[in-house]
């Protein structure tokens, strides 16, 4: 049995677990502080992941699927931490989130619509401004309005134990044309209901429909329509991060709602 304790969102917690690798999973995320919260995945919570697994391949038309138990009991780790951690103020979002000179923004959409293709294009553009915070599910402290980073980073284990403001949260879409509009309080519950892990516990689920309503009321929400040409990193930075308009090589332009256009 492992017995060791992480940091989360600044949140120190002692997880239990049997399969060494999930130890060092979270090399980085180690911490001798007093834990507020201890997680331990059992046999039940370890079957009902490979539920879950069953039930998304069969949807996809996929065949099913005997996972490891070492990356099941990986899963139910990241179910039960998730859960308790809406007990404080914080919620994981499907996403990858960036920061620029010190300033976070999460890009989310379905998956294989190009969050990390677009996350690139902005290490592309921009250089060392842009620091990774992490690939697949970054941690949102609602009550600091701070992205930090978690260890599931996604296939491209893109990662850092690093926090930053949080800027935005901007959904994802392909198109010929890029243009950031903002997003209406409802489309942005929505994509937040699709896109963040909702607890099956009926008093944590609570807590996370008010976590989602106070992201709603303090923080602007984009809809990015993009192609993946550089220029479209530089759109989005215009937009949301400079909050200047400028016209570029391809002929964009701004209109008096703040919306920034591109022509390409």
């Amino acid at each position: 049995m492992e017995d060791f304790s992480i940091e989360l969102a600044g949140i120190p917690i002692n997880v239990k677990c049997k399969y060494e690798e999930n130890k060092t999973f979270f090399t980085g995320y180690y911490t001798s502080k007093k834990p507020a919260f201890s997680v331990e995945p059992d046999e039940e919570t370890i079957i009902g992941v490979q539920a879950d697994f069953d039930v998304l391949n069969e949807s996809e038309g996929s065949p099913k699927v005997a996972y490891p138990k070492s990356f099941l009991e990986n899963n139910a780790i990241h179910i039960l931490i998730a859960d308790k951690l809406s007990e404080y103020n914080a919620i994981m979002l499907h996403g990858s989130a960036l920061a620029i000179d010190g300033k976070g923004i999460i890009f989310t959409a379905k998956s294989g619509t190009g969050k990390s293709t677009h996350t690139r294009l902005w290490r592309e553009v921009f250089g060392s401004r842009v620091q990774m915070i992490n690939d697949d599910k970054p941690l949102i402290r609602v009550d600091e309005m701070k992205v930090y980073g978690t260890p599931w980073n996604g296939k491209h284990h893109l990662s850092n134990n690093i926090a930053a403001p949080l800027k935005a949260i901007v959904k994802l879409e392909r198109a010929t044309e890029n243009q950031v509009k903002p997003l209406g309080v409802k489309e942005s519950l929505d994509m937040l209901m699709k896109r963040t892990h909702v607890p099956t516990n009926p008093s944590q689920k609570a807590l996370v429909m008010n976590l989602y309503l106070k992201l709603v009321g303090s923080l602007p929400f984009y809809k990015l329509e993009c192609n993946m040409d550089p220029e479209a990193a530089q759109v989005v930075y215009n937009t949301i991060i400079n909050n200047k308009f400028i016209l570029n090589k391809n002929g964009g332009e701004t209109n008096e709602e703040g919306i920034c256009n591109s022509r390409g």
